[in-house]
């Protein structure tokens, strides 16, 4: 695996014993998660009373175990000067609001322009595992803006993918819709997978994995409706998917809803927004994000005001999270 740190030396104490070696070093080998642990063990990086042994060997008192880590290595990744708007920020994670255009991560037809190229330029430092990269714990669409997390080190990918495990992550999108639903508040369970003869949708398939939406209705502004979405799930296209089964596409969506929106309003995207955002540090403090509509869907949104008047929903209590309602 290249290049080695030195050998960090571990003397299990009588409080520790009969705990599974990687769990024992996970706890107390500060920033590496379990997996990563388990892979210095299967590549021969840990030794315990100078032998190789297994992952689920029960360190006994005063045993000595030694830990070589590798140096992170270099991604492949190529590093690029490209600006990012970060919201917030720790040793251990930051809150990037993404540009719409922006994809994620590198994938055939998009080597280079992407969030990761971009978090390798400002954050050089940055390792997960035993690369130099970074740590990215969920994805938004290319052409949808807003924000999300990303871990600095494997600690933190644990402790944020475990949350979202959990369904404990709060993560609310605004979306302009066709139509108006009949209920103002609801929600929306169909599952979900890819679609059986187009292989770029994703679909209601009832073998699917399970999806659940809440929404509660905004603002009512003549045929549309502004929709607050909060993700139970985090399936592909999930709120897109939802939204078009209820027969209420997120207008402008140009893979599953009419194109005409598009050039009505002048709008160039799907007019979908992740604007809030919310998850435990690893301290267990509370955060919460917020990101303003950009400049092009709230363009938008000032057209349907000045044309339809304020559509305002009178009937939630704001304080309150309306979706567990």
């Amino acid at each position: 695996m290249g290049a080695e740190l030195e050998p960090l030396v571990l003397v299990v104490e009588p409080e520790q014993a009969d705990t599974r070696l990687d769990r024992y070093l996970a706890l107390v080998v500060p920033d590496i998660s379990r997996s990563y642990v388990q892979h210095l063990i299967s590549d021969a990086h840990v030794r315990v009373n100078g032998k190789l042994v297994k992952p689920s060997y029960a360190v006994q008192p005063a045993d000595e175990i030694s830990v070589t880590l590798p140096l992170p290595q270099p991604t492949d990744i190529i590093a690029e000067n490209i600006p990012l708007t970060i919201v917030y920020e720790d040793a251990d994670l930051l809150v990037v609001d993404k540009a719409a255009g922006m994809v994620v991560h590198p994938a055939p037809g998009h080597a280079n322009g992407t969030l990761v190229n971009a978090l390798l330029y400002h954050y050089p430092t940055m390792q997960i595992g035993d690369d130099l990269r970074p740590g990215i714990v969920h994805r938004i669409d290319r052409d949808t803006s807003g924000l999300l997390v990303v871990a600095k080190n494997d600690r933190a990918k644990t402790h944020l993918q475990t949350q979202q495990q959990a369904r404990e992550m709060l993560k609310i999108y605004l979306a302009l819709i066709e139509g108006h639903f009949k209920e103002p508040q609801g929600v929306i369970d169909a599952p979900i997978d890819r679609h059986p003869t187009d292989r770029l949708r994703m679909a209601i398939v009832q073998s699917g994995r399970s999806a659940r939406t809440h929404y509660r209705t905004c603002e009512v502004l003549g045929p549309y409706s502004l929709i607050e979405a909060k993700l139970e799930t985090g399936r592909t296209h999930q709120i897109r998917v939802h939204f078009t089964h209820k027969h209420h596409p997120v207008v402008g969506d140009p893979l599953y809803g009419p194109r005409r929106q598009t050039q009505q309003l002048g709008l160039k995207r799907q007019f979908l927004h992740a604007h809030r955002l919310g998850f435990t540090r690893l301290d267990g403090q509370w955060i919460e994000c917020t990101s303003p509509l950009p400049a092009d869907l709230q363009a938008v949104l000032d057209q349907l005001h000045a044309r339809y008047g304020d559509g305002s929903a009178e009937s939630f209590d704001p304080s309150q999270p309306w979706w567990l309602g």
